[in-house]
């Protein structure tokens, strides 16, 4: 049975209204169940998994949560997310715009196919610009000093061996984040990026035809830190502090989750 809305202001979203693109599983799922339980008047899952998604939003309940069909290519059904969020809620508060997929092949640069190229980068860049674009609209015609998050990757500071295409996206995902913190700082809004490590979720799982504890141990080759596995929860964590009053100062960041992989 899914728990009453808390009126505990304590909470560190209390009362806010967000959006979770990719919410139907992993890190999307992960974040949605984090800003729940920090206090959001409602969390407006986003996805094209619409059996997943209406589940989860079940499952943290139907009060708190609720679910809506969305390609993120298409800036019609973005557009019309934003809009039917602000027009039920009264306004937007929170972006985490996750949706993204990964390289269904090497991806190598001289084996490099530019039709998964172009939508890898569909999902992975004009989505994550049509979801920084309508929620900041959003967010400026509604006087709302919100924060904005995108899901980058490690593979977004370095290159790598394969998946080029990926590496590609998340690159300009940074660039992104970047250039609208600059621009929509004028205005109160924070735009910030997380950063993860390789981790077991359903979509690495699927491409890597692991289970998840299989995955798990893949992915411990890519940490320093012992004793930690990283999973979606650890992701969510970092998202709820960039989202939250504890980082009101803070706009422009990538915060990377990587177990000190991408240190020299």
């Amino acid at each position: 049975m899914a728990e009453a809305p808390s009126t505990n202001t304590t909470l560190r979203l209390s009362g806010k209204v967000a959006i979770v693109t990719g919410g139907a599983s992993g890190i999307g799922e992960a974040t949605a169940r984090v800003f729940a339980n920090e206090g959001t008047r409602v969390v407006v899952i986003a996805d094209i998994q619409d059996e997943l998604g209406n589940q989860v939003a079940a499952s943290i309940g139907n009060q708190r949560c609720t679910y809506i069909h969305c390609d993120v290519t298409d800036e019609d059904q973005v557009k019309n997310l934003v809009q039917s969020t602000v027009n039920t809620y009264g306004q937007l508060d929170i972006m985490f715009s996750n949706a993204g997929i990964i390289s269904s092949t090497a991806q190598t640069i001289m084996e490099l196919d530019m039709s998964q190229l172009d939508r890898l980068f569909a999902v992975n860049v004009r989505g994550m610009s049509l979801c920084v674009k309508h929620a900041a609209r959003a967010m400026v015609e509604g006087h709302v000093r919100g924060s904005i998050v995108c899901t980058g990757s490690v593979g977004g500071s370095r290159g790598g061996s394969r998946s080029t295409d990926y590496t590609m996206s998340k690159h300009a995902v940074l660039g992104l984040m970047r250039a609208a913190s600059v621009q929509l700082a004028a205005h109160g809004i924070r735009v910030n990026s997380v950063s993860p490590n390789g981790l077991a979720t359903p979509l690495t799982c699927k491409l890597l035809g692991m289970s998840n504890e299989e995955a798990q141990e893949n992915y411990k080759n890519y940490a320093r830190l012992e004793g930690v596995v990283l999973t979606p929860k650890h992701v969510a964590d970092a998202v709820l502090f960039l989202v939250s009053n504890q980082a009101e100062f803070v706009t422009g960041l990538d915060l990377i989750v990587d177990g000190g992989f991408a240190k020299v």
